[in-house]
């Protein structure tokens, strides 16, 4: 077996290439040639990978790979296959398949195994060294174990290494190497897409927020440069980041060991930016779980929630240099939207809107002085929820989420007053973070069927995205220009669940994600948007015949609220996005592909569902981020009105509306001409889980929900006078999430979208500078465009 280079000829190399793929060990993914995506695998799978690599064609007994990448530990030899199978599904994406993926790595009988193909190491492209060095990654040290059982270091450090690029022979021996009037196409495209970028980016800084809505820019959707580095790697959800001032050190809650023993639920967990094994801070008892931990502006405390099984909520607060050891300093029982940061002094705690607390509306002061709560004077509608309120740098702004589930970003004088509205998004908003320079913020938005980091200049009101597929909760340091951030790429498949024998039935395998599954009423035809072609689209399928699954051209579906059938299973309502990205509503006929244009009498539909004969139910976005759920005939003439609604769906049998509110958890009913609202339940659903239930064929609501033992769990109510009553509940996945908006279900079936990949990581990254934002797009873009021609 030919081998292009020995790895071990390179420290702790960066990038390799395996046969056709590109791996990239800073972030744990494998490129193949004409996959729509790569595929992140585990830490383990990648230090198996490692030592393959070290000596392609040479064999490695199971002892040696269990030895070198589960050291000090006893595993048994199933965690070798399972990785095993992970890097063989990875390496058969794209357009080699899976059979010539499965050949990358071969099992010698009684011996172990061996990589079958040629491996390089890589350099970074220029371009791409230059963005590592600006991110200042270069002096990060080896990464070490991140969790007491977790493996040794899969986080090489990331200045590039000094190895060339692999000679033209040993490219010409890669399978899918690209030939050299590629190369030269790849230039002539590049000088095109330099001619683009420049005039996106005019346009750019041409918008302004007062008007519609910034429309994403497409050059920043395909952006391939991964200018950040994951500091966690440990199975599961690593959530909450807080950067200490000086962004040396990274909290985050988690769940881990103390003392060899797991912790009953996540605690806080401190660790540096550097990839260093992490600390526990806090030591949760049986039944609590911590989160939300926020550093001190000194440095030298960390404020956290602590939640128990009763429903209880306390503050705690612990010194950052004693492990184990928190004292209370304050209540939040009953809070579903918890939020609090540190004043600028540390003399107290600002805390947003807490819903469990009958005088918790709006923004408050704790002092840790006095232990006392002093209200900010702002003007606030009631029912608003001001969520993760955030001080500026300068002492001058808090900035904060209104009514985050269909949100934007607002402001207001620090010691109170006005409050000013900076966009005009309504959109699904995770996270929140001022600059250091007090002049912009960044924050999390939900588009299509991830979660992205942009950025807002206060001064300009321009919005720009930062370039990061599949981030949120992003938190900026106090004194530096280093930004931590939730990193999560999952996997959702669609599957039909037998409600009464749990029978579980995979629909349509891909790789993408699979989402809102939609069920005709006549229980054979199937809509869901899914990503699995590289860009969100809505699907259709006849679920008696497989092959008929395909595309509906033409639709960019607003993924925030799911489709929605006609009663006579021929036509499909869905909320769009048109070219600039602005919300509508469009009615489809699958077995034709019509598409129509419904012309609402609303500048932003959230939702539509078809009502009585003409009838159609709105949720219309109105001015200052509020809502209201409108009945219209065809003609558009209003037969209804309630403000403050989420989410609607129409049960047919009773002739009634059923929806959710913004401020508050629970379900209403209401007639067709929205009169006499009337509440059905106080606790179902959460806020946060205001689309996961579904009216099925049977007149059952079956709501969508997940617990400490069942991270799937659905329970079906009866709807009755008045109230609902519960029938049963089933545990349909114990392990793995559900998506939590869009499911249906037909007589005795559940079609859900369950992950089958899932976990988050801590990413970090230098804060791309305002200035050149411009530039960074076309330096990653060359570089996407340098990686599809390679």
């Amino acid at each position: 077996m030919t081998v292009s280079r020995h790895v071990e000829e390179v420290a702790s190399p960066q990038r390799l290439r395996v046969g056709a793929g590109v791996v990239d060990f800073a972030t744990r993914e494998i490129e193949m040639p004409g996959a729509r995506r790569s595929v992140r695998v585990t830490p383990k799978a990648l230090a198996v990978l490692r030592v393959l690599a070290r000596s392609s064609g040479a064999v490695f007994s199971r002892n040696d790979l269990l030895a070198e990448a589960w050291p000090d530990t006893m595993p048994t030899d199933d965690v070798l296959t399972q990785a095993i199978t992970q890097l063989r599904k990875a390496f058969g994406h794209g357009d080699i398949g899976a059979d010539e993926g499965r050949r990358y790595i071969e099992t010698i009988a009684k011996s172990g195994y061996r990589l079958t193909v040629p491996v390089s190491v890589l350099e970074l492209p220029a371009l791409e060294q230059a963005s590592v060095a600006h991110a200042s990654l270069e002096h990060a040290s080896p990464a070490s174990p991140v969790s007491i059982d977790a493996p040794p270091a899969v986080h090489p450090a990331a200045a590039s290494s000094s190895a060339p690029f692999p000679s033209k022979a040993e490219v010409a021996a890669v399978p899918g190497s690209a030939p050299a009037w590629r190369h030269a196409a790849w230039w002539a495209g590049a000088v095109l897409a330099l001619v683009a970028i420049g005039l996106v980016s005019l346009m750019l800084v041409a918008r302004q927020i007062s008007g519609s809505r910034p429309a994403p820019t497409d050059a920043a959707a395909v952006v391939q440069g991964k200018p950040y580095r994951l500091v966690t790697s440990a199975a599961g959800f690593e959530l909450s980041p807080s950067l200490s001032p000086d962004a040396s050190r990274v909290a985050y809650s988690a769940r881990t060991l103390h003392d060899g023993t797991p912790l009953p639920g996540p605690s806080i967990l401190i660790q540096s930016t550097t990839d260093s094994a992490p600390q526990a801070l806090s030591v949760p008892a049986a039944g609590e779980r911590d989160d939300l931990p926020v550093w001190s502006p000194d440095g030298g405390r960390i404020a956290f929630a602590r939640w128990d099984g009763a429903g209880g909520c306390r503050i705690m607060l612990a010194a950052v240099a004693v492990v184990g050891q928190s004292r209370e300093i304050a209540r939040c029982d009953g809070s579903e939207l918890l939020s609090f940061d540190w004043l600028p002094d540390g003399s107290g705690l600002l805390f947003g809107t807490m819903t469990g607390s009958p005088d918790g509306a709006g923004m408050r002061v704790f002092d840790l002085a006095t232990g006392g709560w002093r209200a900010i004077r702002y003007p606030a509608a009631a029912g608003d929820i001001d969520y993760l309120p955030k001080v500026s740098p300068d002492g001058r702004w808090i900035a904060f989420l209104r009514n985050p589930q269909l949100g934007d970003l607002w402001r207001i004088p620090f010691d109170g007053g006005e409050a000013e509205q900076l966009t005009q998004l309504g959109a699904e908003l995770r996270g929140l973070s001022w600059t250091p320079d007090s002049q912009s913020l960044v924050y999390g938005r939900r588009i299509d069927s991830e979660t992205r980091l942009h950025r807002l200049d206060l001064g300009t009101r321009t919005i720009s995205d930062l370039g990061i597929e599949d981030a949120q909760m992003p938190a900026i340091a106090r004194n530096a220009d280093l930004i931590a951030f939730v990193h999560r790429q999952p996997q959702f498949a669609l599957n039909r669940i037998d409600a009464v024998s749990g029978h579980r039935e995979r629909l349509f395998a891909s790789s993408g994600r699979d989402t809102q599954p939609v069920v005709a009423p006549d229980g054979r035809q199937l809509v869901f948007t899914s990503d699995r072609s590289g860009s969100s689209e809505l699907w259709w399928a006849d679920l008696e015949r497989p092959d008929s699954l395909r595309p509906i051209p033409g639709v960019r579906p607003d993924t925030q609220q799911p489709p929605v059938w006609s009663a006579d299973s021929r036509r499909v309502l869905i909320s769009a996005l048109d070219v600039h990205a602005r919300p509508g509503i469009v009615e489809i006929e699958p077995a034709s592909g019509a598409v129509t244009t419904l012309p609402v009498p609303a500048a932003h539909p959230l939702q539509a569902v078809y009502g009585e004969g003409d009838g159609l139910f709105v949720i219309e976005e109105e001015r200052e981020g509020r809502t209201a759920l409108v009945a219209y005939d065809r003609r558009w003439r209003v037969r209804g009105r309630i403000d403050g609604v989420s989410h609607v769906q129409f049960d047919a049998q009773r002739s009634r509306v059923l929806y959710t509110r913004l401020d508050g958890k629970g379900i209403w009913s209401a007639r067709v001409d929205l009169a006499q609202p009337q509440r059905l339940s106080a606790d179902i659903p959460s806020r946060w889980r205001y689309r996961s239930w579904a009216l099925t064929s049977d007149g059952h609501l079956s709501y969508l929900d997940s617990d400490s033992g069942c991270r799937s769990k659905m329970t079906r109510f009866v709807i009755a006078d008045g109230g609902l009553d519960q029938q049963d509940e089933h545990c349909l996945d114990a392990s793995n999430r559900s998506t939590v908006n869009g499911f249906s279900g037909h007589r005795q079936d559940w079609l859900v979208s369950i992950a089958v990949d899932d976990g988050t990581d801590i990413g970090v990254m230098a804060m791309p500078d305002a200035s050149n934002d411009d530039r960074s797009l076309i330096a990653k873009l060359l570089i996407a465009l340098r990686r599809k021609a390679s």
